[in-house]
């Protein structure tokens, strides 16, 4: 490496082979208090997390989709697609069950936005959890995020407090993707770099600014050798609908078929791409959902634009996210990161600014007149009509627990990956990420962090079959329950029980067999009532486990 000809360049590519490829030397990486942890050598690969806001199942070309996503569909190409990735209904409760490998009562995110005095309601990363990135952290890896944190804006509830060495970070749920105004009237939006806040670059979009950050903390650490965590935790495609007309242009004149049109032809183009059964039916809309038939000249004209804007949204978030897969290649770090894309939940039917109990209170500066949807004075939801085309072929979407708000896209690729171009249609869920990433890290969970007991894990590890060490991601009889703000949901294996009507002792609950009703409109209770009695008595116990209870 003495060598008088050997180049910069050609020298910091040859550390990198050597520190990557052949393990790097021993560390003294700080904990979360500061303080310097024992010496440890990081085996692990690189990996990068990148989590779309609100993206629907049915968006991506390689899931059936029709929005143009080339860089995903590549890396779909080399990896695998999950077909049944199950998450939470909503935005903060998945990240905290993301980040943990647990529930998230446990977790402490019990519902999206409370925070209360209450076991499971903190409103936070709780001490019953070890989050992600602080137990890689201190096993040498270099951890950074840039986007969406929504796990508390308190002192000690940011993510410099959990374990991440750089961050860029909206705290909030939501906020404009072109500034820092607040979406709520006499509010800003709050974000923070390395804990101390810090002002929107202004004009900036958002998808563009947080890959930058994440390129920047790539190239400011590059020289040491040590793996890294880098989470991407995008905010769109999730409403205010904004992006540049470079984005959304090309889908002008798409969608003026309308959204029942499309719901209809994604359910045969997943078909053909197949993640859904060949018999699978589309389940009847929402009943806010209104005929599209129904609609004025003028109202399919604004409904139509949103769905383009939406797509554009998409759209610049697959370019993004190949400049990031483009720097690892042009890095020479490709070959050595292991790489995970989702989507926190379902599509979003939310339309706030159309509902009359909210509107007064969304910020006045926003202006939705049809010329001007789609720019950083506008303020624009797709709604639940389109939401269900996003979610097709399943019910509903984001907050309920059915099929449409909890499953969604889910890839995995790159180092450790060995199966390639692959369908799971198993059980997963975005608690197995943890327990999947600690296991390629070379990570043990321990039973006490700092100076307290933590619960284990109740996520497991599907590496084995990433690698395709074993043929199933997880067994057949594997279980997940789940309840936010009363929707609730418990499922093992094929079956699964669910309602959004409290109290939960059972006269709720309806009986699917998701193997041959995956739009959950054929209740087996009556006909199937020892599965029925099974897995009520398993949610039970999962209610017991989590101590849910109903904080006002």
């Amino acid at each position: 490496m003495n060598t008088p000809n050997t180049t910069g360049k050609q020298l910091l590519s040859f550390l990198r082979w050597c520190l990557v490829c052949m393990g790097p030397v021993a560390w003294l990486p700080l904990s979360c208090s500061g303080a310097p942890d024992a010496p440890v050598a990081p085996k692990g690969p690189n990996i990068l997390l990148l989590v779309a806001d609100d993206l629907g199942y049915a968006d991506l070309g390689c899931y059936g989709g029709d929005i143009d996503t080339p860089n995903l569909d590549a890396l779909a190409a080399s990896g695998i697609r999950f077909t049944r990735f199950h998450t939470a209904p909503m935005c903060a409760p998945t990240r905290a069950m993301l980040l943990s490998g647990q529930y998230n009562h446990i977790a402490g995110m019990g519902r999206q936005n409370l925070q209360a005095p209450v076991f499971g309601y903190e409103g936070r990363l709780t001490g019953r959890v070890i989050p992600l990135p602080a137990l890689l952290r201190q096993a040498g890896y270099h951890t950074w995020m840039a986007g969406k944190w929504h796990l508390g804006n308190a002192p000690g509830e940011g993510p410099q407090d959990k374990g991440f060495e750089k961050s860029f970070v909206l705290l909030e749920g939501v906020g404009n993707h072109y500034n820092g105004q607040g979406i709520f009237a006499n509010g800003a939006s709050h974000y923070e770099e390395d804990g101390k806040p810090v002002a929107w670059p202004a004009g900036r979009y958002s998808t563009n600014v947080y890959t930058d950050k994440l390129i920047g903390y790539m190239d400011g650490q590059a020289a040491d050798g040590r793996p890294f965590f880098a989470y991407a935790a995008f905010t769109a495609p999730h409403w205010p609908l904004q992006v540049a007309p470079t984005h959304w242009k090309k889908y002008e004149g798409r969608y003026n078929d309308g959204y029942e049109a499309l719901r209809a032809q994604r359910l045969q183009s997943l078909k053909e791409a197949g993640m859904i059964p060949a018999g699978a039916a589309l389940p009847p809309a929402h009943p806010s959902v209104r005929p599209w038939a129904s609609l004025s000249p003028e109202e399919q004209q604004v409904e139509a634009r949103k769905m383009e804007l939406y797509a554009g949204m998409v759209d610049n978030l697959d370019a993004n996210i190949g400049r990031l897969l483009d720097h690892l290649k042009a890095t020479g770090q490709y070959e050595h990161t292991l790489i995970i894309f989702m989507s926190d939940n379902g599509a979003a039917g939310e339309d706030y600014f159309n509902e009359a109990s909210i509107r007064p209170h969304i910020s006045p500066h926003y202006d939705n007149r049809y010329e001007n949807m789609g720019t950083a004075s506008s303020m624009v939801s797709y709604g639940a009509a389109w939401a269900e085309a996003g979610t097709a072929p399943f019910r509903y979407f984001k907050e309920f627990t059915t099929n449409g708000g909890i499953i969604a896209p889910m890839i995995l690729a790159g180092a450790m990956v060995e199966r390639k171009n692959t369908l799971c249609p198993d059980l997963v869920t975005v608690m197995d990420l943890a327990p999947t990433l600690y296991d390629a890290a070379g990570v043990h969970y321990p039973e006490r962090w700092e100076t307290h007991p933590v619960y284990p894990m109740k996520g497991r590890s599907f590496l084995s079959y990433a690698r395709g060490k074993q043929s199933l991601a997880h067994p057949p009889d594997y279980a997940f329950g789940l309840e936010h703000t009363g929707y609730t949901m418990f499922r093992k294996g094929d079956w699964k029980i669910t309602t959004g009507l409290p109290p939960f002792e059972g006269e709720n609950f309806e009986l699917y067999d998701l193997s041959r009703d995956l739009a959950e409109q054929h209740d087996l209770r009556e006909k199937q009532p020892a599965k029925f009695r099974e897995l009520l008595e398993e949610w039970r116990q999962y209610a017991r486990e989590n101590q849910l209870q109903f904080p006002r």
